[in-house]
């Protein structure tokens, strides 16, 4: 299992001390999205979310990665091209994501906005992100900085999930990745391994729980005819 991560030392992975959740992981791998804001060859936001991958699948996650290229501009085209499909898909799909941008300008990338921007607050019945947990990171070409997180936040809020308190902002990206595209062992890698692990614990913890900490009184009022086509939607859609 540690073979992939040799900066790891398991004895101090507390994780594993949880039977019960780490149970749950193995017989329902949580399913975790993850995104990232750079198209450059050598994209270091691209690299993070890979190194978190690992350390994902290693706490027991099924991950998926999607690649922004391709993907068009919000309204430069409509909801039925591919791109747009597989990311809507695949959020759904998701129980948690990991959203790792740069920071370009004192916030997030056009690249990885977009992303966002293509995630609706609603389709039909169904909301592709209500409810689920969310790990924001950033990185940064110079001096630490938190914008790009902060405004991560700000989104993640806005899309109706729960958003861990841990995250992770790494100065100077360039130093800490060495030839292979390999994370060096370093405080910030120890902190992208507790936001990693954060995230899993608090996916495991809210997942029996989604419906009711997504319940609203607002919806609870409308009329029966809405509420049942709302429901009917939400049973019908790809299983969570």
């Amino acid at each position: 299992m540690y073979d992939d991560l040799p900066n790891l030392l398991p004895e101090h992975l507390t994780l594993a001390g949880n039977h019960e959740l780490v149970a749950q992981a193995k017989a329902r791998p949580p399913r975790i999205l993850l995104l990232y804001g750079s198209l450059r060859e050598r994209s270091y936001s691209r690299l993070m979310v890979e190194e978190a991958a690992r350390l994902l699948h290693m706490f027991g996650a099924e991950t998926r990665i999607f690649d922004p290229r391709g993907l068009p501009l919000p309204d430069e085209e409509n909801a039925e091209h591919p791109k747009v499909v597989e990311l809507r898909e695949l959020s759904q799909w998701s129980e948690g994501q990991v959203w790792c941008s740069p920071e370009r300008h004192g916030n997030i990338t056009g690249v990885f906005k977009s992303q966002i921007d293509w995630l609706p607050l609603s389709l039909g019945g169904v909301r592709p992100t209500q409810g689920r947990t969310l790990a924001v990171m950033q990185v940064c070409g110079g001096s630490q900085s938190f914008n790009a997180v902060n405004a991560m936040r700000i989104l993640g809020r806005w899309m109706r999930m729960v958003t861990i308190p841990n995250q992770s902002s790494v100065p100077k990206t360039f130093n800490e990745f060495d030839e292979q595209g390999r994370m060096k062992p370093s405080p910030y890698y120890d902190r992208i391994v507790d936001v990693m692990e954060e995230l899993i614990k608090f996916t495991l913890l809210l997942r029996e729980h989604d419906a009711f900490l997504t319940d609203r009184y607002s919806e609870r009022k409308e009329s029966p005819e809405a509420l049942s086509k709302r429901v009917n939607q939400a049973t019908s859609a790809p299983d969570r």
